[in-house]
């Protein structure tokens, strides 16, 4: 089953984001999660967002490594999720998944 949807039904596709770059790619997890892939003319990023835990984002030079790494760190997003679902939101396993993420994507 697919756990990820478009963000705002698609509508955030070919719009600026807040710090620059046209969106791509935007996509939200069902638990809580957002990937956003972003062009401009001096960078192509990615930003993973887990609401109320994390915002990170990494910038590339070329669109087939932003590509890649977008959906990389999609499939870590869900499973980061799915463990802030499964155990109490001061459990130590949830602030494992989040420094695995981040030493995983710098």
């Amino acid at each position: 089953m697919n756990r990820w949807h478009k963000y705002d039904e698609g509508n955030s596709i070919d719009q600026v984001g807040p710090e620059g770059g046209v969106i791509l790619r935007d996509e939200e997890h069902e638990l809580g999660a957002r990937i956003t892939l972003k062009r401009d003319k001096d960078f192509i990023s990615v930003s993973g967002h887990i609401y109320g835990w994390i915002d990170h984002t990494r910038f590339f030079v070329a669109n087939s490594e932003a590509e890649r790494e977008y959906k990389s760190m999609k499939n870590a997003l869900g499973d980061m999720v799915d463990v802030i679902d499964a155990v109490d939101s001061k459990d130590i396993k949830v602030w494992e998944a989040i420094s695995e993420f981040v030493r995983r994507f710098p």
